[in-house]
């Protein structure tokens, strides 16, 4: 029973609660300056002498402003985030993580509002005890001695002299006590009730959604990016090398010549590395080696390199394509020549390109040797759907009479937007 009396004062979270109810007074100390000094002439204006002068008229008018100057401001978006930030540090973990951020729309302004009035009621009421229970407190010891307890203006609290008024300190203690109960009780009060008007409202609940799966498509985007083309530089550099070893003595200008295929690949390779690495941390790249259907001849030389028979039909023009539509097909054409080098081997593989009319159509065909297992595809064949499919296209990829296919068409207008 003691701990739990006693438990409250010794607590820190009890004095950065009480804290927090004295800033709520503060809130409006300044509306209640501005309110004192205007509204008493306003009224003698508004209203007739006798009515525009009475204490009590004066003192509602004050309240009434005082309240609606303060639910006015915490409209503006800024004052959720100072409320928010506040509560977060001084009434403890309980208070929702989303409290901090600003209010973007009318729902959460309004919630904003009722936490701002409640937060100044609340406030005000123990910010008023706060004045004189602990002053109360101190001078109670004296009171027997002194015969004088409290003195508030010209209004004195007197007590007999002597062991009469052994009572004071007694009633002081308690009093101080639940006042501590009282800020610890309305500390907690508060925290639950951040979970209602502090909590993040439908619309947030949306946009915060919306937020994640940006950031994953773009997780995915640079998935993409990272497989097509260090993976195709790597299948690349395998092949390469493996040929360049195994004539390495009996050939030494194919071995050479492989050498460089690899040197090429590596160089390409670290660039498209650092350019989505340079993504990943935020940065501001300072070049921007994402290929375009105007360097697939430069692919289709390093494919011819590494020992692979492409036998190309492009036609359009691939330089005025969109750049989201030519950034895309070049990787998908890239993947596709990939897959065929890593899965089939050095097997001819037949690219047709047509870049006329309102669409880019591409297709690659290569044999699949007998004894190679096709699939439907995989991580490859999932991202060229996936880039084809932000670009409102259409693809198909698969087996079809001994030769893997892959046919993809994708809409310059809605591609290009």
């Amino acid at each position: 029973m003691l701990g739990w009396v006693f438990r409250p004062v010794v607590q820190r979270l009890t004095y950065r609660r009480w804290a927090y109810m004295v800033i709520g007074a503060v809130l409006i100390v300044p509306f209640t300056v501005a309110s004192v000094l205007v509204v008493p002439p306003l009224l003698n204006v508004l209203l007739p002498a006798p009515v525009g002068q009475e204490l009590l008229v004066i003192a509602g008018a004050v309240i009434v402003v005082v309240l609606g100057s303060s639910a006015a401001a915490s409209f503006i978006p800024a004052a959720r985030v100072v409320e928010g930030t506040a509560a977060r540090e001084l009434l403890g973990h309980g208070v929702p993580e989303h409290a901090v951020k600003r209010a973007t729309n009318l729902e959460a302004r309004w919630k904003t509002c009722q936490w701002l009035l409640v937060h100044i009621l609340i406030g005000t009421f123990v910010s008023f005890f706060t004045l004189f229970v602990p002053l109360a407190l101190v001078l109670s010891f004296a009171a027997p001695f002194t015969g004088l307890w409290l003195q508030v203006g010209t209004h004195r609290f007197t007590v007999p002299t002597g062991w009469q008024s052994v009572w004071v300190p007694v009633v002081s203690v308690i009093a101080a006590l639940a006042l501590v109960h009282l800020v610890n009780f309305a500390g907690w009060l508060l925290t639950r009730l951040s979970q209602i008007l502090l909590s993040p409202t439908p619309a947030d609940r949306l946009e915060e959604l919306r937020i994640r799966t940006e950031k994953l498509a773009e997780r995915n985007r640079l998935a993409r990016e990272l497989h097509d083309s260090v993976g195709h530089a790597l299948s690349v550099v395998t092949i390469q090398a493996s040929a360049a070893g195994r004539v390495l003595d009996t050939d030494p200008q194919f071995a050479h010549k492989a050498l460089s295929a690899i040197e090429e690949a590596a160089r390409n390779a670290l660039a498209d590395l650092d350019h989505v690495l340079g993504l990943l941390r935020e940065d501001v790249p300072t070049t921007t080696p994402q290929h375009t259907m105007a360097d697939v001849s430069q692919l289709l030389d390093t494919m011819r390199q590494a020992g692979v028979q492409v036998n190309a039909e492009i036609a359009g023009d691939l330089p005025g394509l969109p750049f989201a539509v030519s950034t895309e097909a070049y990787r998908i054409v890239q993947e596709c020549l990939t897959n065929a080098l890593r899965h089939a081997g050095k097997v001819p593989v037949t690219l047709i390109v047509n870049a006329a009319g309102d669409s880019l159509e591409v297709e690659a065909a290569n044999p699949v040797p007998a004894n190679t297992a096709t699939t439907q595809g995989g991580r490859g064949i999932k991202g060229m759907r996936e880039r084809v499919t932000v670009l409102r296209g259409q693809i198909q990829a698969g087996p079809d009479a001994g030769m893997f296919r892959v046919r993809a068409r994708i809409p310059l207008r809605n591609g290009g937007a």
